[in-house]
């Protein structure tokens, strides 16, 4: 048996704020981990999430479903979900489902930092100070 071909990684984060990488497949073989992770993340009061799907090669209906259970979950915190750097088959799901108009799609993870509430956005690039563009001090 395989395992799960879904792979999350954090590439930054504040307290209010966190940039994930998600990638490979994320259908039903990788739902519970997604969701398990991105739970875990809401739990630690990040209620902001950037998606760096840069490395998804596949994403289903249920990975479609997932991304709107995250969004629903954040929605509730008070804070929002964000997608950077879309592949043209998730766009084209979001497009046909009606999902482009419930979750923010964005060409980079900056561009999607920018639209999140400058003091509580977390540092990009990784290893910078959040809210800036300079590298932590030594």
């Amino acid at each position: 048996m395989r395992g799960p071909r879904l792979t999350l990684r954090v590439l930054s984060s504040s307290a209010d704020c966190a940039v994930i990488r998600v990638g490979g497949e994320l259908d039903h073989g990788g739902e519970r981990l997604f969701l398990d992770t991105l739970g875990e993340s809401v739990d630690t009061g990040h209620r902001y999430l950037v998606l760096d799907m840069t490395t998804l090669t596949f994403c289903d209906s249920r990975g479609l479903n997932c991304l709107f259970a995250v969004r629903w979950l954040l929605r509730r915190q008070g804070g929002e979900l964000l997608l950077a750097a879309v592949g043209r088959r998730l766009t084209y799901l979001l497009e046909q489902t009606g999902g482009s108009d419930m979750i923010a799609t964005y060409r980079s993870v900056r561009e999607a930092l920018d639209h999140v509430p400058e003091r509580l956005r977390a540092g990009w690039p990784p290893g910078t100070v959040p809210g800036s563009a300079r590298p932590p001090a030594p």
